[in-house]
């Protein structure tokens, strides 16, 4: 497995590093490869799993259609 070497830590950003580790129950080590992998793991999106989220979120809120007339003014009372 490959390695690396990171020089020039911020003292800050290592402490902060080192805290997370804790928090995690992580070595610094493994602490680093998580934040790398959330941070660079590209996640494949479940395009119907996000219409589905947002079709059951639509069944909570109460819609009516406003009219082209409701949606002016509307936007015009957001303007001074």
């Amino acid at each position: 497995m490959p390695a690396i070497t990171v020089k020039n830590i911020p003292d800050s950003l290592y402490e902060n590093l080192k805290l997370a580790a804790q928090v995690n129950h992580r070595s610094i080590n493994s602490e680093i490869i998580a934040c790398l992998e959330k941070e660079l793991m590209l996640e494949k999106i479940n395009v119907d799993k996000k219409i589905d989220n947002a079709r059951h979120l639509r069944t909570k809120f109460k819609m009516t259609a406003a009219s082209a007339n409701e949606i002016e003014s509307l936007i015009d009372e957001g303007r001074p």
